[in-house]
């Protein structure tokens, strides 16, 4: 679109001196910075620490193709960046994105700083993990006012009304009562909530949680390969057919209805399936495009290590080897977090922990980190040639290697490097649908919500060291098409969500991990 726009500009600009000549008007002597013609000025920007800027970038398309002025200051975008680069470009309203926790607290910051500054912009708030209910209770009471309210924009299809309805004076007033009314609904609605939940006390959700019998159901057999292993020969090609296609739709925002929910069968539904079809060819043709011109590569690097939970139960201890094992000498120590929440069931409180087998069992733990190399230049290439379709396209296929690349990779360790599946025969239909044995959850998700457990990992694996993955200041990774995880062997473990915690685990959580409580509290919050 971008690219089509830039190829109208000079066509544009020729007409318009014609008319200015026509009007007795000096086109020289128009200032070149005039942005008048704009329907409105919006700045966009990645929290500082987050690099993911796939969904701003398509909000910043959509919205200049709607005659809108955008100012993208790009990723890891510091909150006085954000202040300093909306006052230069004297923007209408301010745009925050973000996709990982961290993110969500760096919104909250950037609020209170536009409140104190005295900032009249209305502050639009994007991203995967923020929410309308996280933008009502958290970040609105910190700046929304009905001069500069807080939106929660819940992808880019709503952008352009969002905006517009904000930069329309005969309609702004009605649109912010309605917003702050249902986002005052909202509040109540979550402090209610907070009322009526009961939480155990640590001590009893510890003593209620999965009791799994070890010698009934052994532990996996120790792996073929211990220790830390580089993954660097695997190609594109390898993992073109692990690929999960549903989450490309839904990045490019198109969802088809019940029944053709979802790849392929989206394909049929009558509202997007032509133009899913089209976007589908577009992105093999460019897959096949990279995968000629090795312009994107895959590199990663797997740990396998001995490993017993912890006396009290709540942490697994990793071992370099059987002998550090016998005497206790972890290399690291993995802390866990565990459900708190009543349940109004039998079911347990489950933490990560449980999994785990105890000191006496030879148990083990594995961990892997692998990226998707190249994308970066690729999106240079296509921004200089203003084709911001094949650079959003270059991003999204990128996000989807780089999970194929995890998927394939968990195979290979289910069935050769740890070879505790090693009889596995399950068609990507059923990977897709966890059949496997095993799960491999990701620090900073449901079941382990904290980002700083990605540090021991990144230290136990090197994987800066060995395959050049980076952790921003706020634990995203880098290069942004990045995936990490924990890999857990145990038939009987499963996903879960820890949800809200008491304060009694927070602190034993800070006393454990030896980080100051303040400072756990806001990585948790």
């Amino acid at each position: 679109m971008k690219k089509a726009v830039a190829y109208l500009i000079p066509f544009m600009e020729k007409e318009k001196r014609e008319k200015m000549i026509a009007e007795g008007k000096d086109p020289d002597a128009i200032d070149e910075d005039d942005d008048s013609q704009f329907a409105g000025k919006v700045l966009m920007a990645t929290v500082k620490g987050d690099v993911h800027d796939i969904g701003k970038n398509i909000v910043a398309v959509v919205l200049g193709c709607n005659n809108y002025k955008v100012y993208d200051i790009g990723v890891m975008c510091s909150c006085e960046m954000i202040l300093e680069k909306a006052k230069e470009y004297n923007v209408d309203v301010i745009g925050l994105s973000g996709l990982i926790t961290p993110s969500l607290d760096e919104m909250v910051t950037v609020a209170k700083e536009m409140s104190k500054a005295g900032f009249k912009q209305p502050l639009l708030i994007g991203g995967a993990t923020t929410s309308k209910m996280h933008t009502a209770v958290k970040i609105s009471p910190n700046y929304f006012t009905d001069e500069h309210p807080v939106i929660h924009v819940l992808d880019a299809s709503r952008s352009v009304t969002v905006v517009s309805s904000l930069l329309n004076e005969e309609t702004k007033a009605d649109y912010v009562a309605d917003i702050e009314e249902e986002y005052d609904e909202l509040r109540e609605d979550y402090y209610a909530g907070l009322e009526d939940r009961y939480f155990l006390t640590f001590d009893q959700a510890k003593k209620q949680k999965i009791d799994i019998d070890f010698d009934a159901v052994p532990v996996a057999p120790q792996p073929n390969k211990l220790g830390v292993t580089v993954i660097d020969n695997v190609s594109l090609e390898d993992v073109v057919p692990y690929i999960d296609w549903n989450p490309f739709f839904q990045t490019w925002e198109l969802r088809g209805r019940y029944p053709n929910r979802g790849y392929p069968k989206i394909f049929n539904d009558e509202a997007v399936g032509s133009e899913a079809k089209k976007l589908f060819d577009d992105a093999q043709a460019l897959m096949k495009e990279i995968i000629a011109n090795k312009s994107m590569n895959l590199k990663g690097v797997v740990g396998l290590f001995a490993a017993n939970r912890t006396d009290e139960g709540e942490d697994v201890m990793v071992f370099d080897s059987e002998e550090d094992r016998a005497a206790c000498k972890p290399r690291h120590t993995f802390c866990m977090l565990r459900q708190q929440a009543e349940k109004e069931s039998d079911d347990p409180y489950l933490s990560q922990a449980d999994f785990i087998a105890p000191s006496g069992y030879k148990d083990h733990l594995g961990m892997f980190a692998v990226s998707c190399f190249g994308c970066d230049a690729l999106v240079e290439k296509y921004e200089s040639e203003q084709d911001d379709y094949n650079k959003i396209m270059s991003q999204a296929l990128a996000d989807r290697f780089v999970e194929a690349f995890a998927e394939y990779l968990h195979r290979v360790i289910r069935t050769d490097m740890w070879g505790y599946a090693k009889d596995e025969s399950l068609d990507n239909e059923d990977l897709l649908k966890i059949k496997y044995v095993g799960i491999r959850p990701a620090p900073g998700y449901p079941s382990q919500p904290d980002h700083t457990e990605k540090s021991t990992m990144w230290s136990a694996i090197q994987a800066k060291e060995l395959a050049g993955i980076e952790l921003s200041e706020s634990l995203s990774m880098m290069p942004a098409a990045s995936v990490s995880a924990l890999v857990f062997a145990h038939p009987q473990s499963q996903y879960f969500a820890v949800g809200q915690i008491g304060k009694d685990q927070v602190e034993s959580y800070a006393s454990r991990k030896k980080m100051d409580l303040p400072i756990c509290e806001r990585w948790l919050s």
